[in-house]
């Protein structure tokens, strides 16, 4: 009876222990996580359908295979970490970790590692791993996004402050140095505004593409914005960093291709070295763009390292913004005159208008430092606007006091002329003061004339008003010849450039040469700019140039010193 009841009881022990283990294998078989029973030396003993899944193998080809086998380089040790964790009794461990595919692919998987105890003693380890590739590509993409630029994928202004904070720390207790590279594409927006914002961005990806070639361990490339980059040179000293600003100028020596056109853009860059030039990320910034800023002052194309005595442009910018809105309200702006010369008779009848700033609190402001700050804020219209009425008003007073006829020419940007009422602005000044409309002229840049269709039609509708059309600076744009015979172009200007050596450089001579001639050839009056000195001057009216301007003839004038000098009654000719 005893033996009997043993014998029941032992049937009963083993179907209990039948039916864990087929509700066991069942958890584990149909669990949607791969589950890998190893040993405690990584020897794979047991695998779920999702672990055979999970990697791609099956049960043949995972006999006497390591887990380790399939777990990313990367991802070595910190797992191996786990697992010893593991065999000292901790469970649910957890972490992030990447597999090898059989195919070859990488997945990421969330691993929990338990412990598997029998009779006490530690004999395996249960590791079970979730795909949470899907998870992780996600993130890194929100990542990536959240820390490069969208247009040209450089690292962007957030990720050069985090490095720059890890950099600091690093270096703060060391002999080394780091450099800050601050680099402004010189010109650049004259490009975007003439050629469009598409064509800029064009022209930015490969900027940025010439960058990326410079990019090793210790040299990473970011884009600030706009056409401002930033790069970040480790390990470096003085030396070594200006020959890598060397280096990075040479970036730029070859031309840049678009839509079969080819274009030369040049950098200005600032340099800030760490921690001479500052102890923090935003010193360091700002230092390296107050050293870009002398580059700009001093003619754009080179670099510039910081230096203690350098005066901080920068914090001026806001304040010269709103002293500039304030300018026109305040009369602080001016006109000069400087007198255009006939070559011939000496008589000046016309004049080009120059604008001056003089602020009441801030002393005389060169053009070159608000002229591009109004492009950039859209003050340019409206000081634009002001520009014309005072030009028109000035040639009302001066062709009654003089009995003859007079012309100012105005210059306007590549902005105001994608203005559109333009033409009405221009047509109400001159109706206003009751002038010819050929008194006034207007100048536009080769710049302004890249979108032909719409550069015709507005053309067109000034002409059609009688008003006068000259081309700034001719010959140092991109424009093609046949524009000229395009457009209703009334005057060409030689730029002061060619003007410069022309008695030295053949080169010059011929290009001077060969626009007076196709002018004239074209109907055009031809003005050269920038003559200063009498040689020149007999250089030009030997090539049958009719008018010219510059400081041999006279300064850029007030006006009334125009008035008292050239313009009496029944007068308008040189003293």
């Amino acid at each position: 009876m005893k033996k009997q009841l043993q014998n029941i009881m032992t049937t009963e022990m083993e179907k209990e222990i039948t039916t864990s283990e087929q509700r066991y294998r069942s958890i584990v078989d149909h669990n949607l996580d791969g589950i890998f029973l190893i040993d405690l030396s990584g020897k794979i003993m047991e695998v779920n359908p999702a672990g055979y899944k999970l990697i791609g193998h099956t049960k043949n080809q995972l006999e006497n295979r390591s887990i380790f086998d399939f777990v990313a380089e990367k991802d070595f040790n910190v797992f191996k970490a786990l697992l010893e964790k593991t065999q000292e009794g901790y469970a649910l461990e957890s972490l992030d970790c990447r597999f090898i595919h059989k195919k070859g692919h990488y997945l990421t998987g969330h691993i929990k590692t338990v412990p598997m105890v029998i009779h006490s003693e530690i004999m395996g380890i249960y590791v079970i791993i979730r795909d949470i590739s899907e998870q992780a590509k996600n993130a890194e993409t929100i990542k990536y996004m959240a820390f490069h630029d969208q247009l040209t994928g450089l690292l962007n202004r957030r990720a050069l402050l985090d490095d720059l904070d890890t950099a600091i720390k690093k270096y703060r207790n060391g002999s080394k140095e780091f450099a800050l590279f601050s680099i402004d594409l010189d010109r650049f927006k004259y490009l975007n505004d003439t050629l469009g914002h598409l064509y800029g961005d064009e022209i930015l990806k490969k900027v940025a593409e010439r960058l990326s070639g410079l990019q090793k361990n210790n040299c990473r490339v970011y884009r600030q914005g706009g056409d401002e980059f930033i790069i970040l040179l480790l390990d470096t000293t003085r030396q070594e960093t200006d020959r890598f600003a060397q280096k990075l100028l040479m970036k730029f020596k070859d031309s840049f291709y678009l839509n079969s056109q080819e274009y030369y853009i040049s950098p200005s860059i600032g340099i800030s070295i760490f921690p001479n030039d500052g102890n923090d990320a935003e010193t360091l910034i700002k230092n390296a763009d107050e050293a870009l800023y002398r580059v700009k002052e001093k003619g754009k194309a080179h670099y510039q390292f910081y230096r203690s005595d350098m005066n901080s442009k920068i914090t001026n910018v806001l304040q010269l913004e709103t002293h500039l809105r304030k300018a026109i309200e305040r009369n602080e702006l001016q006109l000069l005159y400087q007198p255009q010369v006939d070559l011939i008779t000496g008589e000046i009848s016309s004049f080009e208008a120059l604008i001056r700033w003089n602020s009441s609190e801030l002393g005389f402001i060169s053009p070159g430092d608000f002229i591009p700050l109004a492009e950039d804020t859209g003050l340019i219209i409206p000081i634009g606007n002001w520009v014309v009425e005072t030009a028109c008003r000035q040639i009302k007073r001066w062709s009654e006091l003089c009995d003859k006829p007079i012309r100012i020419a105005v210059n306007i940007s590549t902005k105001q002329f994608q203005q559109p009422n333009l033409v009405g602005v221009i047509k109400r000044s001159i109706d206003q003061f009751e002038i010819p409309p050929s008194s006034i002229e207007i100048e536009i840049t080769e710049g302004a004339m890249h979108d032909k269709e719409e550069t015709i039609a507005i053309l067109n509708r000034l002409k059609e008003l009688g008003i006068t059309i000259s081309v700034d600076d001719f010959g140092t744009g991109y424009s093609s010849l046949n524009y000229l015979k395009q457009l209703p172009i009334d005057v060409l200007k030689i730029d002061q450039s060619f003007v410069r050596d022309v008695l030295v450089n053949e080169k010059d001579a011929a290009i001077i040469t060969t626009i007076i001639h196709l002018g004239k050839s074209l109907g055009m009056e031809v003005i050269a700019e920038g003559v200063e000195e009498k040689k020149q001057a007999d250089f030009l009216l030997k090539a049958n140039c009719e008018k010219a301007q510059g400081f041999y003839f006279s300064k850029p004038l007030s006006a009334e010193e125009v008035e008292k000098r050239f313009l009496t009654k029944g007068k308008s000719s040189g003293s």
